[in-house]
């Protein structure tokens, strides 16, 4: 069960009992069932807040009258509500969450998968928290329009390393840890930040392979056909001798269950990273995620919400040249190179 860009469930309503069944292949023994089973009266009234004073439901109704109404809905629910039993349901494969992870019972776990759904919800982090996303500084092979490779930061770069610094000393964050990948521009990133950080080999850029190093421009002058490819399947397209954005999905899928985890964590990494742990978290589909917009110089505050996630968008005033390149319109292999390179961003 990878971890995929539509991967991202939010648990059941901690203040109601629920029993979901997860089947996967065809044999009918291939089930696994979540129940979520919450007598905690405080941590029920803070949900109902959190999650139901938005709802349609409850226009124009204060915060008590919510409260008292959907109480009286969950003692409906509880008269037709089939527990989990320990003696009669003891041959099923199932996890039960008490009060919203404060004890598991984890029955009948039979392979691979379902122990990895069990890690997966045993370690879902419920307190009030923020992840941070931003890319490095802008790099020298950013300002000449060239992917990967391992290029220091630029005179730009440096400048918003070192507001990134005062940027995060004002948000005056509790226990902060901060990741970078491998390569340098991360790690110099991260050194103006002036924090102890956390090097993850999975957190490298995106491999491209034979086109390491190369502007879009020379890309299509030496492989016009992978250059149409990769236009026509961003997703699955897999640079040759490299990867495409579903290997980095997976390589990812530590890095993602380890935030899951975590308190406050900063992520300085690379676009295409970045790509892939905002679209886990907005819930966004493969079409979607090789174009999502991740800028330079940009700080992206993910708070995780009820059914879904905050996101605050943070410029900090340091000019950047632009790497993001929309998709053309014609991704016909026959297409002319201008037609290719309508959308490729300026660059010296």
């Amino acid at each position: 069960m990878p971890l995929t860009p539509h991967g991202r469930g939010e648990g059941p309503s901690p203040g109601l009992q629920s029993r979901t069944a997860l089947r996967y292949g065809t044999p009918e023994s291939d089930v696994f069932f979540v129940e979520s089973v919450c007598e905690d009266p405080d941590v029920i009234a803070e949900n109902i807040v959190q999650v139901k004073l938005g709802s349609p439901d409850y226009i124009d109704c204060n915060t008590e009258e919510v409260v008292e109404d959907f109480m009286k809905r969950i003692k409906c629910y509880e008269n037709s509500y089939q527990p989990l039993d320990e003696v009669l349901d003891r041959d099923l494969s199932y996890i039960k969450i008490m009060d919203v992870g404060r004890r598991y019972l984890v029955n009948q776990v039979q392979d691979h998968i379902q122990s990895r759904i069990v890690y997966y919800l045993m370690n879902i982090h419920i307190t009030p928290r923020s992840i941070y996303l931003c890319r490095h500084g802008e790099s020298d092979h950013n300002v000449k329009g060239r992917i990967g490779g391992d290029s220091g930061l630029s005179g730009r770069g440096k400048e918003f390393a070192k507001c990134l610094e005062k940027f995060i000393q004002e948000q005056n964050i509790k226990d902060l840890k901060v990741w970078t990948s491998q390569m340098k521009r991360t790690i110099q990133t991260a050194e103006a930040v002036a924090v102890p950080y956390e090097q993850w080999k999975a957190l490298n850029e995106i491999d491209a392979g034979v086109c390491e190093e190369m502007m879009y421009e020379e890309i299509q002058g030496h492989f016009p056909q992978e250059f149409a490819l990769r236009d026509q399947d961003k997703y699955r397209y897999r640079y040759p001798k490299g990867e495409s954005y579903e290997d980095l999905v997976q390589r990812l899928e530590p890095v993602i269950m380890e935030l899951e985890r975590q308190e406050n964590v900063l992520v300085i990494c690379h676009q295409a990273v970045m790509r892939c742990l905002l679209a886990y978290f907005l819930d966004k589909s493969a079409e979607e995620l090789p174009y999502l917009k991740c800028p330079l110089h940009t700080v992206l505050k993910l708070t995780p919400v009820a059914y879904g996630c905050k996101v605050e968008p943070v410029f900090l005033n340091v000019e950047a040249v632009n790497t993001h390149r929309d998709r053309p319109e014609n991704v016909d292999t026959s297409r002319m190179p201008e037609e290719a390179l309508f959308t490729v961003p300026a660059h010296q």
